[in-house]
């Protein structure tokens, strides 16, 4: 379990923990080192460091070993485009092979002992490159790549090959890109295009051919970090070390599985800082995808729902398709902020905008309407029997002479329009190409975003290949979905850049005095009974009935005087997980002969059905308000989450939830609350009050201290019902089940 911490009971502990392992406190953050302080009370850390990479990407020198030139060979191919790589960033290059005087030319050394100079990058073209890291742990090489496979990708015993490479790459204090990785890192970058660039990180080399490939689009890529494996240098090192690069505009990553789920939490928070954008392919939302993509790179692909939330949380934009990643990535990195988030259409087509505005709509795009006033200015231009209130329809004729730049630019002057996107089904020379002209004319002289949709098939046009794609100000689309995809991630992240607070700031780094208390209800590899589980909750501050434990009838009605009628009785073990299905919950019970028969009849049932009791709970009755469900589960990745939806005995069916991974703030657990498609019956329906929010944000956030502070002891947590009452009466937590590791 990533960051489980089994044993650990306090601060001081976690302390002596870190030390006796002989673990590294952490990694260096802001230039200096972290400790154990930045551990929270869970034992994950709370910073890591930015890796320097730079001489990885820009060696001094690079030896390649098992370098080859022998017509034939695949090593010969890989050292010929190595040797070309380290010629174009201005590296020495040492060719290594045991028999060979000259490769290429160029002197060959024996061994890696026989290197003239300590080198910066090896690359590793031996099938077993296990041997080699010890020898390059003695000539303290800085960086590896080892190209090989048939490591965790194969399965159980490739991945007991990988560990053992890992830890032999962790003594050698040196950093190893693969194993299972390839060439990308040393391709031919452009190097005459200018403005933000494009970060890339694949762990299939050949998933990030479509976004290479914008480079022929005239958009920079600076990186590509094929990390194949993740032995070592994983995806969230290249996130936290591109975060940081002055000329990275957007980072764009296809991911397969995550080495570590913190690790990359914590890279997206550096990202989210920066406010660089990180746009990312994630494989796994299905069965098949994730159990395929487990058999590519041997790594845990964790819940879908999970990483979907994680990413959500951190604001990494989640694309589905590489044209996607293309688009959103490209548009991220190269456009300014917006200005305003009104969108315009602008079409000669009634029937080309009307559909653009329809599905810009539904995404959740904001298409305001123009005023009275802009709308006569345009009409100036435009037959007035055509509309102009958004999307403007120009007619076709317009956009022919000099009116078409006139329109243009009374759009863009709009205080309420941040975006200008104009969808071109097909070329229609010669207006289409003057469109074109006033388009980029426009663009090159606001601070607004200009979009064009060129639906031509073909692609060869001079208006788009020479005007469009040769303008850095124009963003330029070859479908209307990626166009709504691009501007939705584009409005979404810096709304989210503009508002983000690292949780990781306020992260509780002390255990509560709850801890203790909960500790000692703790029963390893056991269901907790619902009694003990709602002592749990109590410690944790957490309101739940008035309520008392009995084992007799008689005491079940003296029970029920105190309670107060009427009452509830539900049978109370260890076993039970589901006590309304086996009917071991009675409701509104108003008399003493009603409790005796119910207390006969619950143990009845549990006899029955086998089931031991610690006794039978009477419990006070709670009117009615709106059930939820807060819990906690334990991700294979992230660790402990916290999950809030709707709840009641619909929970399974329904599957309304809201997920997210600790640390998090009071803000987190509201927009928690907005995700669930349930969210009005808590504003209240149909004359119902309005539930109390703040209470239940309340419950959402203690449960997550209980999930970060117990995470190594408890299992899962179920509080369903929480019985959200109406605004200012709180929350109670009608039944729980809490289950210990």
């Amino acid at each position: 379990m990533l960051g489980s911490t089994h044993g650990t009971l306090t601060t001081d502990s976690r302390r002596a923990r870190v030390i006796a392992c002989g673990e590294q406190p952490g990694p260096a953050v802001h230039g200096r080192p972290a400790d154990v302080d930045d551990l929270d009370v869970s034992g994950r850390p709370l910073y890591a460091g930015v890796p320097d990479l730079d001489r990885f990407f820009r060696p001094e020198s690079v030896a390649v070993i098992g370098a080859s030139d022998a017509e034939g060979r695949p090593n010969t191919g890989i050292t010929r485009q190595l040797m070309a790589w380290a010629g174009r960033v201005g590296a020495r290059l040492h060719p290594v092979h045991p028999t060979r005087t000259t490769v290429f030319g160029v002197p060959c050394f024996p061994s890696v002992a026989d290197l003239p100079e300590q080198v910066d990058l090896a690359v590793v073209l031996v099938a077993d490159p296990l041997p080699v890291i010890e020898q390059l742990a003695e000539a303290k090489v800085k960086f590896a790549v080892a190209f090989a496979s048939g490591f965790a990708e194969t399965g159980e015993e490739g991945a007991l090959a990988q560990a053992q490479l890992a830890t032999a790459v962790g003594r050698s204090g040196l950093r190893l890109l693969g194993p299972n990785t390839n060439l990308n890192a040393f391709e031919n970058f452009r190097e005459d295009l200018d403005g933000p660039a494009i970060a890339l990180i694949t762990q299939s080399g050949h998933q990030g051919r479509p976004v290479f490939a914008l480079q022929e689009l005239g958009i920079r890529l600076s990186h590509w970090a094929p990390t194949g494996n993740e032995a070592d240098l994983e995806t969230a090192d290249f996130i936290s070390y591109f975060a940081e690069r002055p000329e990275v505009g957007a980072i764009a990553c296809y991911v397969e599985g995550l080495k570590d789920g913190r690790s990359f939490l914590l890279a997206a928070d550096r990202a989210a800082r920066r406010q660089v954008p990180v746009v990312a392919v994630k494989v796994g939302r299905t069965e098949t995808g994730a159990r395929t993509a487990a058999s590519h790179t041997g790594k845990l692909t964790g819940a879908d729902t999970v990483v979907d939330a994680a990413m959500r949380q951190y604001g990494v934009i989640r694309v589905d398709g590489l044209d996607e990643l293309q688009d959103t990535s490209a548009l991220l990195a190269r456009a300014k902020p917006p200005v305003a988030e009104g969108v315009v259409v602008y079409s000669i087509s009634g029937g080309t905008g009307a559909h653009f505005a329809d599905l810009a709509s539904e995404a959740g795009l904001r298409l305001p309407q123009l005023s009275t006033a802009r709308q006569a200015e345009l009409h100036e231009w435009i037959p007035p029997y055509l509309s102009v209130a958004n999307p403007v329809d120009n007619g076709g004729h317009p956009v022919g002479d000099w009116r078409g730049r006139k329109i243009i630019d009374a759009i863009l002057d709009d205080p309420e329009v941040g975006v200008l996107v104009c969808p071109i089904t097909g070329p229609f020379p010669p207006l289409s190409d003057k469109l074109v002209e006033d388009l980029v004319a426009a663009a090159e002289e606001t601070d607004k975003l200009v979009c064009v949709v060129w639906g031509s098939p073909v692609g060869t046009e001079p208006a788009y290949r020479e005007r469009l794609l040769g303008s850095s100000r124009v963003a330029t689309f070859r479908t209307v979905g990626n166009c709504i995809t691009a501007l939705r991630a584009y409005f979404s992240h810096h709304r989210f850049v503009h508002a983000y607070r690292s949780p990781f700031d306020e992260a509780p780094r002390a255990l509560s005095p709850s801890f203790r208390k909960a500790q000692a209800l703790m029963r390893p590899g056991q269901q907790l009974s619902e009694h003990a589980a709602k002592q749990l909750l109590r410690a944790y501050g957490i309101r739940v009935p008035r309520e008392q434990l009995v084992t007799s009838a008689a005491a079940a009605v003296r029970a029920a005087g105190l309670v107060g009628y009427p009452v509830v009785m539900k049978a109370s073990g260890g076993q039970i997980a589901h006590k309304t299905e086996l009917g071991l919950v009675k409701v509104e019970l108003t008399s003493a002969s009603q409790v005796r028969d119910a207390y006969r009849e619950l143990t009845d049932i549990a006899r029955y059905e086998d089931v031991t009791l610690d006794g039978v709970l009477v419990c006070q009755m709670v009117e009615r308000g709106v059930e939820m469900v807060v819990g906690v589960t334990q991700d294979e990745l992230f660790g402990p989450t916290v999950t809030v939806g709707l709840g009641g005995v619909l929970v399974e069916v329904l599957r309304d939830v809201a997920v997210r991974v600790p640390p998090f703030g009071e803000e987190a657990a509201r927009d928690m609350l907005g995700e669930l498609r349930g969210r009005p019956l808590l504003d209240g329906v149909r004359g119902r009050p309005p539930a109390d929010l703040d209470a239940l944000v309340e419950v959402i956030l203690r449960v997550q201290r209980m999930a970060l502070e117990l995470g190594d002891v408890l299992s899962e947590l179920d509080i369903n019902p929480l019985m959200v009452l109406p605004r200012g009466q709180g929350a109670v937590a009608l039944d729980a089940l809490a289950v210990c590791r």
